[in-house]
């Protein structure tokens, strides 16, 4: 009895360390849905622009979700949750990775991973969710332009703003290369090149690095003026994903020449994280403002 009692809590130690290693940090996550905001359009509603607290506030949202609480009793949230947050690119073979990411939705998604062998748990989902929101969106746009007195409007402007604040969330994990591979936390594998293994690099980077070192500021100059409109959502989230990716092995050069924390003030650090920041607020103002102009049509 005694032996299993201590898997257990073995077990929710892990699942909770699990849903603690992939996120930005409430500041990295923050400083971008405040440049997203800064950056949005002047023909954007003005419920929309007038919510900026709200929008900022919201995007940290999903992390709250995971981990309830001290004792982990919100295991359902932690298991439906968690894979919304990354997608492990490595898991899918090359030669077939493009047309499994073009499931129509998250659960055929799913049925092709099983016929691979691989588990939607596993593999991740954020693009699905991102898009679902990024549709969600859209639908909540129609009805307000259709709505048909101003309480109506009013009940239409708080699901837009949540579920534009809770997309925020995502766009952010996105950005960030550690939620698109295998190495999220430490390199995996055959490590010829010598990086970092240890169990604390995710939060190393995108907790102790980008709070200590990375202000609003720093994403502003970064972020296009004019907002980018998607006519095909799918392409633009499966591009802002790869393109993060493909920068996994810049962020553990960078970490094994000095190991990122609260100490590591270079300027190529710096650079780095600001970029991909800036990547994120970027992308979501393109899609609210995508999803308001995609509102409009029949």
């Amino acid at each position: 009895m005694r032996h299993s009692t201590i898997l257990t809590i073995l077990a929710a130690t892990l699942v909770l360390s699990a849903a603690a290693t992939r996120r930005w940090g409430e500041h990295g996550h923050t400083i971008a849905a405040r440049a997203a905001v800064a950056a949005l359009p002047d023909e954007m509603p003005a419920f929309f622009r007038d919510a900026a607290e709200q929008l900022v506030y919201l995007n940290p949202e999903p992390d709250r979700w995971r981990g309830g609480n001290a004792r982990g009793a919100d295991r359902a949230m932690d298991a439906a949750g968690a894979p919304e947050h990354f997608i492990d690119l490595e898991l899918l073979p090359a030669a077939r990775r493009a047309g499994i990411l073009q499931a129509p939705d998250r659960f055929a998604f799913a049925d092709s991973l099983r016929r691979i062998g691989e588990r939607a748990q596993t593999v991740g989902v954020l693009p699905f969710t991102m898009l679902e929101y990024s549709q969600r969106l859209r639908v909540g746009f129609q009805a307000w332009r259709r709505a048909r007195s101003a309480a109506q409007r009013a009940f239409i402007d708080a699901r837009i703003i949540n579920d534009a604040g809770i997309l925020g969330h995502y766009v952010t994990d996105a950005s960030n290369p550690a939620h698109t591979t295998i190495h999220f936390n430490g390199w995996r594998g055959r490590n010829p090149k010598g990086y970092a293994t240890d169990n604390r690099f995710h939060s190393r980077f995108e907790s102790a690095f980008v709070q200590a070192h990375v202000r609003q500021n720093d994403l502003t100059p970064l972020i296009a003026r004019e907002p980018r409109t998607f006519p095909d959502l799918r392409s633009a989230i499966l591009a802002h994903i790869t393109e993060s990716h493909a920068l996994v092995e810049r962020l553990y050069e960078l970490d094994k020449a000095q190991p990122f924390g609260v100490d590591d003030r270079r300027p190529e650090a710096k650079a780095f994280a600001a970029a991909r920041l800036a990547a994120g607020a970027q992308m979501l103002r393109d899609l609210w403002w995508s999803s308001w102009v995609a509102s409009a049509a029949p």
